[in-house]
């Protein structure tokens, strides 16, 4: 038989395996949530004829061209995908032709899901699916596969997959893939080093004052609340990259939130008692510390929710206590929740109720997982080639350290914060909630606010970040930055590095969109235009005080960055 009729039956042959099995297969993909909750009906799937026939049709062409690749021995390593870019599947024409059909295949697959005709949910599911299952069976993943794990194998004699099992172990005992070298890292000696101590705590939280770097330093103290989800250090990485250093650099007596890593002693623990106890506190106690009638705050992802339920709380007691407000990154209308939308549901929140609604603790490492695989090709599967096919150790980055320095929740916050926030998004429906005994409405919280979203995030998009601005009533100013929901946080001056958009005649109109439309793109960090925002409701300047806290009531515990923040899952 000639190579022609070879490649016309082995042509045939793929369609026939395409279009009987692949179809049905993706019929039967549930991911995660996707299960109804009592009285519910699973959603129908369907598939556009004419995008299938046409997948089909694409599908066989290209298959056809890789088949006579692959006959005349010279099939091309594909460009543009850095998991097979070395040197090893050039050479290797199996190699070659195994990462050429994955590809192939993954397209043909994303076009199936694509061509799923049921509710948008249900298509955003079955994508994030495929997505997950493609990533996982890349020839890359697998030593027989991977030409260049091999190559090293062969040069090292052996030693790269020795050392490669030795890390698999070290992970199996530390009970997460490695990102970085953690031995390198340790908090308080290279991470989260700005001079401050630790001038009160209680069960949720320490808070830290930090150490004046200035003569004189604003009357109105500022306030950071991160995030409990992670340590508060993703603000205060290296010296060079600390957006607290640069705070205090800034002439502002700054305060952090350390929220305490939960154990099961705070199982029990509620959204009412983060923001009464935590928020709220804090913005009382650095009031009495500083004697301050008004403070500024920030409020940073799930911290900047927290931050502004608190708001609102204070708003409806009748308490202007705090001047203005930062958001980073922060959802408070959850209209547009991004990818962790294909998680939640009814029965995927009535799960989680039923769990530790009350009492229990959401694992960090569990946290941490769920988002590693929100980007499952950079955050998973290029560490598990690296640390185990290849033997390698991945580099220092002080982020990535930060990253795999996971915290619990507990559980009836968790819970509480699925449904009222990520289900029914109650928060912008005024009067809906009631939060520490007060029934809140983000309409009264009527400060000025400064609204920050980074391009390309995918924890709080873009347009969810903007949405805030329609829902506060206040004078705010909105600026968008580059890249992603830490890296376009943590961009000092001094690096030049990425860009911000702001809009110079100050409008903020009903959509993203329309917002860019009078947009002005400026290169470098977005932190120099919120410093002189911040400096001008940060009022008059005094002598910077020479101790910390005040008095016998609220004296230095300990050196930051405290205990707190050194606890581990």
């Amino acid at each position: 038989m000639d190579q022609e009729s070879l490649w016309a039956q082995g042509a045939q042959q793929w369609q026939q395996m395409w279009g009987g099995g692949w179809a049905q297969a993706l019929q039967t993909l549930q991911p995660t949530g996707t299960s109804a909750a009592p009285g519910q009906k699973l959603p129908e799937i369907r598939f556009s004829g004419d995008k299938l026939q046409a997948l089909q049709q694409e599908y066989v062409q290209e298959a056809g061209k890789l088949w006579k690749q692959a006959l005349q021995g010279a099939p091309q390593a594909p460009e543009g995908d850095k998991r097979f870019a070395g040197d090893g599947w050039a050479a290797n024409p199996m190699a070659a032709y195994t990462a050429a059909a994955y590809l192939l295949s993954t397209r043909t697959l994303m076009g199936l899901a694509d061509a799923v005709e049921t509710d948008a949910k249900t298509r955003a599911r079955i994508r994030f699916a495929v997505e997950q299952w493609i990533a996982a069976m890349a020839p890359s993943n697998f030593l027989a596969f991977n030409a260049e794990a091999q190559k090293k194998a062969l040069d090292t004699q052996g030693e790269s997959i020795a050392q490669g099992m030795a890390n698999l172990l070290h992970d199996l005992r530390q009970g997460h893939v490695s990102m970085t070298d953690e031995r390198l890292f340790e908090v308080g000696r290279n991470v989260a080093t700005t001079e401050g101590a630790v001038v009160y705590e209680n069960e949720l939280f320490q808070l830290i004052e930090y150490k004046p770097l200035t003569a004189k330093v604003f009357e109105k103290p500022f306030l950071m609340v991160p995030p409990c989800i992670n340590k508060f250090y993703i603000l205060d990485l290296q010296p060079g990259n600390s957006l607290i250093r640069y705070a205090v650099e800034q002439g502002h007596r700054t305060f952090v939130v350390s929220w305490r890593n939960p154990d099961e002693s705070l199982a029990k623990k509620t959204w009412d008692d983060y923001v009464q106890h935590g928020a709220i506190e804090a913005i009382e106690v650095v009031r009495k510390i500083s004697g301050a009638p008004q403070i500024n705050a920030l409020g940073f992802c799930v911290g900047g929710t927290i931050l502004g339920n608190a708001l609102a709380v204070l708003a409806a007691r009748g308490q202007d206590v705090v001047a203005s407000a930062t958001f980073l990154t922060t959802l408070l209308d959850f209209t547009d929740t991004g990818i962790l939308d294909v998680f939640i549901d009814e029965a995927f929140v009535q799960f989680r109720e039923m769990q530790m609604a009350d009492g229990g603790l959401l694992r960090g490492q569990e946290l941490a997982s769920t988002f590693s695989f929100l980007r499952p090709n950079d955050l998973v599967w290029n560490y598990v080639v690296g640390n185990y096919l290849k033997g390698e150790t991945p580099p220092p980055f002080d982020l990535l350290y930060w990253n795999s320095d996971s915290t619990n929740l507990p559980g009836p916050f968790y819970a509480w914060y699925l449904r009222n926030m990520y289900l029914e998004n109650n928060l912008v429906k005024p009067g809906r909630l009631t939060v520490c005994g007060e029934k809140i409405d983000l309409g009264q919280v009527r400060l000025p606010v400064y609204i920050y979203g980074s391009r390309e995030d995918h924890i709080v998009p873009i347009k969810a970040a903007y949405a805030s601005t329609q829902v506060l009533p206040g004078k705010k100013r909105f600026v968008m930055g580059a890249s992603g929901h830490i890296a376009g946080v943590i961009n000092p001056p001094a690096k030049g590095k990425r860009s911000h958009w702001i809009r110079a005649d100050g409008k903020l109109p009903a959509t993203l969109d329309a917002w860019l439309d009078g947009a002005t793109e400026h290169p470098g960090s977005w932190w120099t235009d919120w410093s002189d925002w911040l400096r001008s409701h940060a009022g008059k300047q005094v002598t910077a005080p020479k101790a910390y806290g005040k008095g016998a009531q609220f004296k230095a515990i300990e050196p930051a960055p405290g205990r707190y923040v050194k606890q581990k899952s």
